[in-house]
């Protein structure tokens, strides 16, 4: 396993932490993308088994984690959150990405590979993609209803967040959840709300980003079965897009694959990353 390096990364006016794991100097990388909410903290184990065979980076996205918005920042995917990954892969002299991404690092990772469609050299789609048909969950409606969603995060505490998570995803380790929790201050609250606000229409929020994206890179697609709001329905529907990805319906694995059972998630998503590593830097 790579050892792993831990820093900071400053882009866009926004500071946070850095996880890194192989040759730092790599100008091809691969690149984690953590959902909401949560933190570079999820994919440590990843990284570190990934920079065996590759440069391996995660890093908090602004509101998360570590890592504070300014007043007036843009929460569209479009927005400030691709021009905060364009300056961090940049800085981090990031040329090439093989992009993993969960949960709403999806959209920002799309937001990014259509903005530079020659730098994806990969791409890892977990339990969120293009989805035309979705409806939000009943939690980001009640986020994204004004008032009530404030009231909502004000409420929440540790032992609620546990309940709620444990009874929709029973095979989330209690650590995962408690180390959610304590990132989920009142900066990250309301980026949440501001998030989910701002995406208020899923399937345009990605529709703007596929008509440039690359379709021919190696695509794999990781699916909790029995996630209960993405529902692995949605997973075939990747192929519509990526007609020769990759995927894979995790039976009993809920929204988190990746913590559920993350030697599972290793046995398929480290050839997957070996593989398009090798084969991009013949």
């Amino acid at each position: 396993m790579g050892r792993i390096e831990t820093g900071q990364v400053f882009g866009h006016g926004v500071i946070a932490n850095l996880l890194q794991a192989g040759d730092p100097d790599a100008a091809e990388a691969v690149v984690f993308l953590h959902g909401s909410p949560g933190s570079a903290a999820d994919w440590t184990e990843f990284v570190a088994h990934t920079g065996d065979f590759a440069r391996a980076v995660t890093f908090d996205m602004p509101g998360f984690g570590g890592a504070r918005t300014f007043p007036g920042f843009d929460h569209r995917v479009e927005g400030d959150y691709l021009t905060y990954l364009e300056k961090v892969t940049d800085g981090l002299g990031i040329i090439r990405a093989h992009l993993v991404t969960h949960d709403f690092g999806v959209p920002w990772g799309l937001a990014w590979a259509a903005a530079h469609p020659d730098r994806l050299a990969s791409l890892t789609l977990m339990n969120a993609g293009a989805m035309p048909d979705y409806r939000w969950h009943r939690y980001a409606r009640v986020w994204q209803t004004p008032v009530l969603g404030e009231l909502v995060q004000k409420v929440s505490n540790r032992a609620g967040m546990r309940l709620l998570l444990r009874r929709a995803n029973p095979r989330l380790p209690v650590e995962f959840i408690d180390r959610m929790y304590d990132n989920y201050d009142a900066h990250t609250r309301a980026t949440v709300l501001a998030l989910y606000r701002a995406a208020r229409d899923p399937a345009a929020m990605l529709t703007r980003s596929l008509a440039t994206l690359p379709t021919a890179v190696p695509t794999l697609v990781l699916w909790g079965g029995d996630d209960p709001w993405l529902p692995a329905r949605h997973a075939h529907l990747q192929s519509q897009i990526w007609p020769n990805s990759r995927i894979e319906v995790m039976p009993g694995l809920g929204h988190w694959p990746f913590a559920d059972d993350p030697a599972a998630v290793a046995d398929l998503l480290l050839p997957f990353l070996r593989e398009a590593h090798g084969a991009s830097a013949r």
